[in-house]
Protein backbone atom coordinates (compact mmCIF):
# COMPACT_ATOMS: atom_id res chain seq x y z
CA UNK A 1 0.00 0.00 0.00
CA UNK A 2 2.51 2.48 1.08
CA UNK A 3 6.07 3.24 -0.73
CA UNK A 4 9.07 4.46 0.42
CA UNK A 5 8.41 7.35 2.60
CA UNK A 6 5.11 7.77 1.98
CA UNK A 7 2.58 8.02 5.40
CA UNK A 8 -0.99 7.54 5.96
CA UNK A 9 -2.83 10.77 7.54
CA UNK A 10 -5.91 11.64 8.75
CA UNK A 11 -8.59 14.40 6.83
CA UNK A 12 -10.26 14.20 10.50
CA UNK A 13 -13.30 16.28 9.48
CA UNK A 14 -13.74 13.61 6.87
CA UNK A 15 -12.93 10.32 8.28
CA UNK A 16 -11.03 9.70 5.26
CA UNK A 17 -7.17 8.67 4.88
CA UNK A 18 -4.63 10.60 2.19
CA UNK A 19 -1.07 8.71 1.00
CA UNK A 20 1.63 11.34 1.81
CA UNK A 21 5.16 11.97 1.58
CA UNK A 22 7.56 14.86 2.75
CA UNK A 23 9.95 13.53 -0.26
CA UNK A 24 7.46 14.45 -2.88
CA UNK A 25 4.10 15.90 -1.71
CA UNK A 26 1.92 17.18 0.84
CA UNK A 27 -1.04 19.18 1.12
CA UNK A 28 -1.30 22.68 2.25
CA UNK A 29 -3.83 24.54 3.70
CA UNK A 30 -4.82 26.16 0.01
CA UNK A 31 -5.98 22.92 -0.77
CA UNK A 32 -8.98 22.78 2.30
CA UNK A 33 -9.55 26.37 1.99
CA UNK A 34 -10.35 25.79 -1.91
CA UNK A 35 -12.60 22.81 -1.00
CA UNK A 36 -14.72 24.49 0.87
CA UNK A 37 -14.95 27.79 -1.05
CA UNK A 38 -16.00 26.16 -4.14
CA UNK A 39 -19.61 25.52 -4.83
CA UNK A 40 -20.47 21.71 -4.62
CA UNK A 41 -23.02 20.48 -5.98
CA UNK A 42 -24.61 17.61 -4.40
CA UNK A 43 -25.66 15.35 -7.12
CA UNK A 44 -24.95 17.78 -10.74
CA UNK A 45 -21.64 16.18 -12.20
CA UNK A 46 -18.99 15.38 -12.79
CA UNK A 47 -16.70 17.55 -10.76
CA UNK A 48 -13.37 18.47 -11.91
CA UNK A 49 -10.23 19.26 -10.31
CA UNK A 50 -7.38 20.05 -12.15
CA UNK A 51 -3.60 20.01 -10.84
CA UNK A 52 -5.03 17.36 -8.44
CA UNK A 53 -1.86 16.40 -6.57
CA UNK A 54 -2.30 13.77 -4.24
CA UNK A 55 -6.25 13.85 -4.45
CA UNK A 56 -6.33 15.74 -1.45
CA UNK A 57 -9.27 17.86 -3.06
CA UNK A 58 -11.46 14.68 -4.64
CA UNK A 59 -11.28 13.17 -1.18
CA UNK A 60 -12.71 16.24 0.60
CA UNK A 61 -15.28 17.23 -1.60
CA UNK A 62 -16.39 13.45 -1.84
CA UNK A 63 -18.16 13.69 1.77
CA UNK A 64 -20.56 16.45 0.40
CA UNK A 65 -21.58 15.24 -3.02
CA UNK A 66 -22.84 12.09 -4.41
CA UNK A 67 -21.59 13.76 -7.80
CA UNK A 68 -18.45 11.97 -9.81
CA UNK A 69 -15.05 13.62 -9.42
CA UNK A 70 -12.54 13.44 -11.79
CA UNK A 71 -9.06 14.37 -10.49
CA UNK A 72 -6.40 15.41 -13.48
CA UNK A 73 -2.82 14.96 -12.04
CA UNK A 74 0.51 15.36 -14.63
CA UNK A 75 3.06 13.66 -12.24
CA UNK A 76 2.83 9.80 -12.41
CA UNK A 77 3.83 9.53 -8.86
CA UNK A 78 1.27 11.50 -7.42
CA UNK A 79 -1.40 10.48 -9.73
CA UNK A 80 -0.80 7.03 -8.28
CA UNK A 81 -0.38 7.79 -4.88
CA UNK A 82 -3.98 9.55 -5.17
CA UNK A 83 -5.21 6.44 -6.74
CA UNK A 84 -4.48 4.14 -3.90
CA UNK A 85 -5.26 6.90 -1.61
CA UNK A 86 -8.99 7.13 -3.53
CA UNK A 87 -8.71 3.31 -3.48
CA UNK A 88 -7.96 2.72 0.49
CA UNK A 89 -11.26 4.98 1.27
CA UNK A 90 -13.69 2.51 -0.97
CA UNK A 91 -14.20 5.62 -2.93
CA UNK A 92 -13.31 4.14 -6.88
CA UNK A 93 -17.12 4.48 -7.38
CA UNK A 94 -17.47 7.70 -7.16
CA UNK A 95 -13.80 9.46 -8.08
CA UNK A 96 -11.60 8.75 -10.56
CA UNK A 97 -7.68 10.16 -11.07
CA UNK A 98 -6.16 10.56 -14.47
CA UNK A 99 -2.72 11.39 -15.11
CA UNK A 100 -2.43 13.97 -18.10
CA UNK A 101 -1.52 17.07 -18.80
CA UNK A 102 -3.89 19.64 -18.21
CA UNK A 103 -3.39 21.05 -21.23
CA UNK A 104 -4.31 17.94 -23.58
CA UNK A 105 -7.12 17.09 -21.44
CA UNK A 106 -10.24 18.47 -23.13
CA UNK A 107 -10.66 16.19 -25.63
CA UNK A 108 -10.82 13.80 -23.31
CA UNK A 109 -13.11 15.63 -20.87
CA UNK A 110 -15.40 17.00 -23.21
CA UNK A 111 -15.66 21.00 -24.49
CA UNK A 112 -18.21 23.01 -23.23
CA UNK A 113 -19.43 19.66 -21.45
CA UNK A 114 -18.90 20.12 -18.29
CA UNK A 115 -20.61 22.56 -15.04
CA UNK A 116 -17.69 22.39 -12.39
CA UNK A 117 -14.11 22.91 -12.66
CA UNK A 118 -11.86 23.25 -9.30
CA UNK A 119 -7.47 24.22 -9.61
CA UNK A 120 -5.03 24.80 -7.47
CA UNK A 121 -2.32 25.75 -10.13
CA UNK A 122 1.26 26.45 -9.59
CA UNK A 123 1.72 29.41 -7.76
CA UNK A 124 5.17 31.14 -9.14
CA UNK A 125 6.23 32.10 -13.05
CA UNK A 126 9.60 30.34 -13.40
CA UNK A 127 11.43 33.98 -13.95
CA UNK A 128 10.10 35.42 -10.55
CA UNK A 129 12.31 32.64 -8.31
CA UNK A 130 14.97 30.42 -7.56
CA UNK A 131 14.23 26.99 -8.26
CA UNK A 132 17.41 25.07 -8.72
CA UNK A 133 17.35 23.31 -5.05
CA UNK A 134 13.75 22.24 -5.32
CA UNK A 135 13.75 18.68 -6.52
CA UNK A 136 11.31 18.16 -9.28
CA UNK A 137 7.96 17.02 -8.05
CA UNK A 138 7.77 20.19 -5.42
CA UNK A 139 9.29 22.35 -8.50
CA UNK A 140 6.07 20.88 -10.80
CA UNK A 141 3.77 21.87 -8.36
CA UNK A 142 4.92 25.19 -7.31
CA UNK A 143 6.34 26.73 -10.50
CA UNK A 144 4.81 27.26 -14.08
CA UNK A 145 7.00 24.52 -15.48
CA UNK A 146 4.12 22.55 -17.61
CA UNK A 147 1.24 25.49 -17.03
CA UNK A 148 0.94 28.62 -16.89
CA UNK A 149 -2.06 30.32 -14.55
CA UNK A 150 -3.06 31.39 -18.45
CA UNK A 151 -3.61 27.15 -19.37
CA UNK A 152 -5.42 26.80 -16.10
CA UNK A 153 -8.02 29.27 -16.65
CA UNK A 154 -8.13 28.48 -20.55
CA UNK A 155 -8.55 25.30 -19.74
CA UNK A 156 -11.24 25.29 -17.38
CA UNK A 157 -13.05 27.54 -19.52
CA UNK A 158 -13.18 25.62 -22.72
CA UNK A 159 -14.19 22.11 -20.50
CA UNK A 160 -17.24 24.52 -18.84
CA UNK A 161 -20.48 24.76 -20.52
CA UNK A 162 -22.30 28.11 -20.55
CA UNK A 163 -23.38 28.72 -16.53
CA UNK A 164 -21.01 26.52 -15.64
CA UNK A 165 -18.24 27.36 -12.25
CA UNK A 166 -14.68 27.53 -12.05
CA UNK A 167 -12.78 28.23 -9.24
CA UNK A 168 -8.94 28.97 -7.84
CA UNK A 169 -6.91 29.71 -5.36
CA UNK A 170 -3.57 31.85 -5.69
CA UNK A 171 -2.09 34.50 -4.54
CA UNK A 172 -3.21 38.28 -3.91
CA UNK A 173 -0.43 39.72 -6.04
CA UNK A 174 -1.59 38.19 -9.17
CA UNK A 175 -5.51 38.64 -8.52
CA UNK A 176 -5.62 41.69 -11.41
CA UNK A 177 -4.14 39.13 -13.50
CA UNK A 178 -6.61 36.52 -12.75
CA UNK A 179 -9.24 38.33 -12.97
CA UNK A 180 -8.56 39.39 -16.60
CA UNK A 181 -7.36 36.16 -17.95
CA UNK A 182 -10.74 35.09 -16.79
CA UNK A 183 -12.69 37.74 -18.65
CA UNK A 184 -10.50 36.81 -21.75
CA UNK A 185 -11.89 33.54 -21.79
CA UNK A 186 -15.50 34.43 -20.55
CA UNK A 187 -15.28 33.78 -17.26
CA UNK A 188 -16.67 36.45 -14.82
CA UNK A 189 -15.67 36.82 -11.39
CA UNK A 190 -18.77 36.24 -8.65
CA UNK A 191 -17.22 35.26 -5.75
CA UNK A 192 -13.51 36.28 -3.93
CA UNK A 193 -12.45 35.64 -0.59
CA UNK A 194 -9.17 36.61 1.05
CA UNK A 195 -7.42 34.98 3.46
CA UNK A 196 -4.95 36.31 5.90
CA UNK A 197 -2.41 34.24 8.22
CA UNK A 198 -3.59 36.93 11.13
CA UNK A 199 -6.06 39.66 11.77
CA UNK A 200 -2.95 42.43 11.70
CA UNK A 201 -1.62 40.68 8.50
CA UNK A 202 -1.50 41.20 5.09
CA UNK A 203 -3.64 38.34 2.47
CA UNK A 204 -1.12 35.70 1.33
CA UNK A 205 -3.99 33.89 -0.32
CA UNK A 206 -7.44 34.66 -2.67
CA UNK A 207 -10.08 32.28 -3.36
CA UNK A 208 -11.81 33.18 -6.48
CA UNK A 209 -15.03 31.63 -8.35
CA UNK A 210 -16.19 32.52 -11.60
CA UNK A 211 -19.24 31.71 -13.97
CA UNK A 212 -18.75 31.21 -17.74
CA UNK A 213 -20.85 33.68 -19.42
CA UNK A 214 -22.05 35.15 -15.88
CA UNK A 215 -22.85 38.77 -15.47
CA UNK A 216 -21.09 41.17 -14.07
CA UNK A 217 -20.83 41.70 -10.12
CA UNK A 218 -18.24 40.49 -7.65
CA UNK A 219 -19.27 39.34 -3.85
CA UNK A 220 -16.46 39.85 -1.72
CA UNK A 221 -16.82 37.23 1.36
CA UNK A 222 -16.03 37.27 4.68
CA UNK A 223 -12.26 36.82 5.33
CA UNK A 224 -10.53 33.57 6.24
CA UNK A 225 -8.13 34.30 9.39
CA UNK A 226 -5.82 31.89 9.70
CA UNK A 227 -4.38 31.88 13.45
CA UNK A 228 -5.02 33.78 16.11
CA UNK A 229 -3.12 36.08 18.17
CA UNK A 230 -1.64 32.78 20.24
CA UNK A 231 -0.41 31.49 16.70
CA UNK A 232 -2.78 28.94 16.98
CA UNK A 233 -5.56 27.74 14.35
CA UNK A 234 -8.72 29.88 14.56
CA UNK A 235 -11.68 28.36 15.53
CA UNK A 236 -12.97 29.09 11.60
CA UNK A 237 -10.25 26.72 10.59
CA UNK A 238 -10.43 24.39 12.88
CA UNK A 239 -13.23 23.18 12.34
CA UNK A 240 -12.33 22.97 8.17
CA UNK A 241 -9.80 20.66 9.26
CA UNK A 242 -11.21 18.67 11.93
CA UNK A 243 -15.09 19.54 12.06
CA UNK A 244 -17.01 21.35 14.07
CA UNK A 245 -15.84 21.36 18.15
Amino acid sequence: MLVGDERLDHLLAEGLRIIQSPSVFSFSLDAVLLARFAYIPYQKGPIIDLCSGNGIIPLLISSRTKAPIIGVEIQERLADMARRSVAYNDLTAQIEILQYDLRDVVPVLGREKNSFVMCNPPYFALDTTAIKNENEHLRIARHEVHCTLRDCIQVSAKLLKQGGKASFVHRPERLLEIIDIMREYGLEPKRIQFVHPRVEREANTILIEGVKGGKPGIKYLPPTIVQNEDGEYSKQVRELLYGKE
